[in-house]
């Protein structure tokens, strides 16, 4: 008998019903203490069917995540009402219809979908188009009816005369703002979503360290990583893998991952799974070859120390900028220390040249949630400070948010190059020196860290130690 590709020793996904109510009522109790309506209703539509173009087939469903925070509702052409003073969540599911069971099964029931789903009532999609419903929900002349501009169909409110008979006042600015806010922090059940995204990833990863020795390019390794997901009942993707060989690595969001690995150094797979819309982001860099060269062993080392001491910093009320900074410092010194930085530089002159943004050009991490770069970051990509620019969370840390701690060192000969024939670092960057290192191509390493009071947990467990993970590329075959 062969052996299955699921590996039965993965911990068990979470179980219980998505906490949607909870969800509604934080947002409307955000809403009303930041100066918000204090009643009324928060109205959402999920994404709907859409067909792809030139074909008689469905595009790939993607829910929205506003609406999922609320419901928890996996479903398409579905929508939602939480009525803030009677606390009541409504879920509006698609009616039975024969043609769509014909072709594709029967959909989910309204019991069903109360057995699932945390709402207080499900109705049908018929229902709601009828306006009794909305008329009931609405009440008393000029309720609040808050909204997301360009999410939403308001031509049901225009039926039955609900325009007329309750006339909502419809607001745009607090719906979206609030659950953006309120998504930063994760409660148990999504921080146990995230790790179990981490755990499936991380085994995921674990595989392709083992199957090193067979890969012929980049496209094998990717569809490794993919294929255990996938038997690991994670079918969805986070994001699109980047599978990075040799010099490619110094590429940050590399897409092409199809060349092949012959005469490359190493490989950079920045790859993660979803689990029921929740995240994962991991990256971990290796050796093709099973042992990491003298250069590529250096800057390896200098990447784990860089996030290994910013590990440390990392608890509730710490100042992101602060952390971001502190890996570019270690950077510097690190640099200055392999000759690739002239030594007579101190490592505050390093960094006043801003030379360290063109080895570490992005930011040290993001929120991690139902997206990968996860909302209420506060981004400023229109600072002029360049070690800021690209830096996707601003602010301090609170407790029971999640962001990657994704250090990273890259060899990009382009711009740096045709920069240096210019004379722009002259006296700072050592040519003969860095010659050595254009092979190494890029190291990132990424683990998904819970922000807690006081320190912090690493939900990411595959090992990055440098011993592990040349052993593992020499024992795959």
């Amino acid at each position: 008998m062969s052996k299955s590709i699921a590996n039965p020793n993965l911990p068990a996904p979470p179980s219980g019903k998505y906490p949607a109510k909870a969800h509604a009522r934080r947002v409307a109790k955000w809403i009303a203490e930041h100066g918000g309506p204090t009643s009324g209703t928060i109205y959402l539509d999920g994404q709907s069917t859409h067909m792809t173009e030139d074909d008689d087939q469905a595009r790939h469903f993607r829910q929205r995540r506003h609406f999922y925070y609320l419901t928890g509702c996996d479903l398409p052409d579905c929508s939602f009402a939480y009525e803030i003073d009677a606390d009541k969540s409504t879920l509006w599911i698609p009616p039975v219809d024969p043609e769509v069971v014909m072709w594709a099964g029967m959909p989910l029931l309204k019991q069903q979908a109360m057995d699932r789903f945390d709402v207080d009532e499900v109705l049908t999609r018929d229902e709601l188009k009828s306006g009794e419903s909305l008329s009931r929900m609405l009440g008393k002349q000029q309720s609040n009816l808050m909204v997301i501009e360009d999410r939403v169909d308001l031509s049901v409110f225009e039926s039955n005369n609900v325009k007329e008979q309750q006339n909502p006042k419809i607001d745009f600015s607090w719906a979206r703002k609030a659950i953006e806010v309120c998504r930063v922090v994760k409660d148990d059940h999504e921080i146990a979503m995230i790790r179990h995204a981490n755990a499936v990833s991380s085994y995921a990863h674990e595989q392709v360290l083992a199957s090193v020795k067979r890969a012929k390019n980049e496209r094998e390794l990717n569809a490794v990583f993919v294929m255990h997901c996938h038997a690991n009942g994670c079918r969805e993707q986070a994001y699109g893998c980047i599978c990075a060989s040799g010099t490619n690595a110094s590429t940050l969001h590399y897409v092409h991952n199809d060349m092949p690995l012959t005469g490359r150094l190493n490989l950079l797979l920045d790859a993660g799974c979803e689990w029921q819309c929740y995240c994962s982001d991991i990256t971990r860099t290796f050796p093709l070859h099973g042992k990491f060269t003298k250069e590529s062993k250096e800057i390896y080392e200098l990447v784990l120390l860089m996030q290994s001491t910013c590990m440390k910093m990392i608890r509730a009320g710490v100042l992101w900028e602060d952390v971001h900074m502190k890996a570019h410092t270690v950077a510097a010194e690190g640099l200055r220390q392999l000759g690739i930085f002239h030594s007579h530089l101190s490592t505050q002159d390093i960094l006043d040249s801003h030379i360290t943004t063109r080895f570490f050009p992005h930011g040290l991490g993001h929120y991690l949630g139902m997206v990968t770069h996860d909302t209420g970051g506060n981004a400023n990509y229109e600072d002029p400070n360049p070690f800021f620019a690209y830096l996707r969370v601003r602010g301090t840390l609170p407790a029971g948010a999640v962001i990657t701690n994704e250090p990273g060192i890259y060899f990009r000969q382009f711009p740096l190059e045709q920069e240096l024939k210019d004379g722009m670092w002259k006296g700072v960057i050592d040519e003969e020196v860095l010659k050595r290192y254009w092979e190494v191509g890029g190291v990132r390493i990424e683990d998904d860290i819970l922000v807690k009071e006081g320190g912090f947990e690493n939900l990411t467990t595959v090992n990055s130690d440098v011993d592990f993970v040349e052993a593992a590329v020499v024992g795959s075959g």
